[in-house]
């Protein structure tokens, strides 16, 4: 068997499309089986028709500049879609120039690299996800606990219980919410709450206060944690007057009037992390129960702290002579009333 011989068995068999065309009119002159059945090759089937799209003034201006030009092309066989990698270089046989197309059937590299850049587009929107669930999950959690202790939680899993002293405490409750809940639209009600609390957590962040919690209609607020602060006292001092304040223009455009006591103490409390499934970061000790106190002994609008407040300049707020008042864990404790200038009435 002759070298051409062996050539022409080997273009037969092998699993590349080889096809011979001429370089003027494009004509294939010869296609080995694989291109032949890739394209359906008759005889005089031009070369541009197998490539499809491509207009032929195109391809011989390409030819023209290039000694070769590569390209995939779309062949549907069957009910298969196949892509066929084509390469086009000008070649030469006994003296005469020809045009060698050599093809391979890359459809399945294809079909890889289109399912690994689905899997990779599946990925990243699974990372965007997972991001955007870490920074909600963060929002929320800082919505129940200050960042310093956020970040003890995130990084050791746990948060260890604190002594923080001294600090200062508020509580506020309003008057008559138990009543106006039940008679009012439960909607309307809630709104409006959300709103007035909104509003005292702005207040209170620029005091440099900690809300700690809401429970139903009481809202509860520490200065001095995580980070010490010496100015403790004004800074909730100087919240309650603002939250009063707040309230009284509120209630001078609004159906529905919205009337607050507060308590204000200072003392130690311990803050912790409590909860397993529901997170929530509490504080205890006698400044809390304190504060609990001396909110009930308020008159609507009116601010009752521990006799040391009474030496706190707060603006707008004028405060009444100390009194001894016996309160129920705490014995015979000095207290003042706090209200704003130009009360009526202002208890001694």
């Amino acid at each position: 068997m002759n070298i051409d011989a062996i050539s022409m068995r080997m273009l037969s068999n092998i699993g590349v499309g080889v096809a011979l065309a001429d370089p003027e009119d494009l004509r294939i002159h010869y296609s080995n089986p694989a291109f032949a059945d890739w394209f359906s090759i008759e005889e005089g089937t031009s070369l541009e028709s197998v490539l499809g799209n491509v207009e032929r003034g195109d391809l011989l201006n390409e030819l023209a500049e290039r000694d070769a030009i590569k390209l995939d092309v779309a062949v549907k066989r069957k009910r298969r879609l196949l892509t066929i990698e084509t390469v086009i270089r000008h070649a030469e046989s006994d003296g005469r120039k020809i045009l060698l197309v050599e093809c391979q059937n890359i459809s399945r590299l294809r079909e890889t690299e289109a399912m690994i850049d689905s899997y990779a587009r599946i990925a990243e929107r699974k990372a965007r996800e997972l991001e955007r669930e870490k920074a909600q999950v963060e929002k929320l959690l800082l919505n129940v606990m200050p960042r310093s202790v956020y970040e003890e939680y995130k990084t050791f899993g746990t948060v260890t219980p604190k002594l923080y002293e001294p600090v200062s405490v508020l509580m506020l409750d309003f008057v008559g919410f138990t009543q106006m809940a039940a008679a009012a639209d439960p909607t309307v009600t809630v709104t409006e709450l959300n709103d007035i609390f909104t509003g005292f957590d702005r207040i209170a962040e620029m005091h440099g206060c900690e809300r700690i919690k809401t429970i139903g209609d009481a809202y509860l607020a520490v200065a001095g944690l995580p980070t010490p602060n010496p100015d403790h006292a004004d800074a909730v001092a100087q919240c309650a007057a603002k939250m009063i304040r707040y309230l009284e223009r509120r209630n001078e455009t609004h159906p529905h009037q919205w009337r607050a006591r507060i308590g204000l103490a200072s003392g130690a409390v311990v803050g912790s992390v409590v909860g397993v499934q529901k997170y929530v970061f509490d504080v205890f000790g006698p400044a809390v129960n304190l504060a609990s106190r001396l909110q009930c002994l308020s008159k609507p609008m009116e601010v009752t702290a521990t006799a040391d407040f009474g030496e706190v300049g707060i603006e707008g707020f004028v405060a009444g002579n100390s009194r001894s008042v016996d309160i129920r864990g705490f014995g015979p404790t000095d207290v003042v009333k706090l209200q704003l200038e130009g009360a009526i009435e202002l208890a001694a």
